[in-house]
């Protein structure tokens, strides 16, 4: 994976996750950490929400990273595709390690914790020239 993905994915903390069940999709924004030896997106949500109980439905899911700016020569964004995870127990010990280093303020309400294991991603990068795009794949 290129450095300037990881370092996007890794500086920011908002994704847009999109699910999809019987062809309607739904998008729900989550804080997430990037767990940058796994290329997976790490997120607390509570169970019972839409996007979940979809995730664990159909697993193929896709999302997006973006900033706000206010020019077009500053755009960066990240879509990304993947599968949702509904980790093990193991798994989750691993994960809310990782989650609780970049968000020690959510232990105050505990959640479940899932993941998504990214496969593709397409980061558009203006600073880097206008239209530029990066593309990684698993």
């Amino acid at each position: 994976m290129d450095q300037k993905i990881k370092r996007y994915i890794s500086a920011n903390k908002v994704l847009t996750l999109a699910t999809s069940i019987n062809d309607k999709p739904y998008c729900a924004n989550c804080f997430y950490v990037f767990d940058e030896v796994n290329k997976t997106l790490i997120f607390l949500s509570d169970a019972k929400t839409q996007h979940i109980a979809e995730g664990l439905q159909n697993s193929n899911v896709a999302g997006t990273i973006n900033t706000e700016v206010t020019t077009v020569a500053k755009i960066q964004g990240i879509q990304f595709t993947g599968e949702f995870v509904n980790p093990s127990e193991e798994q989750q010990k691993t994960f809310y390690a990782i989650y609780y280093k970049k968000f020690p303020f959510a232990k105050a309400k505990p959640s479940p914790i899932w993941g998504i294991e990214l496969d593709w991603i397409k980061m558009t990068d203006n600073t880097l020239g206008f239209g530029k795009k990066l593309i990684w794949e698993r």
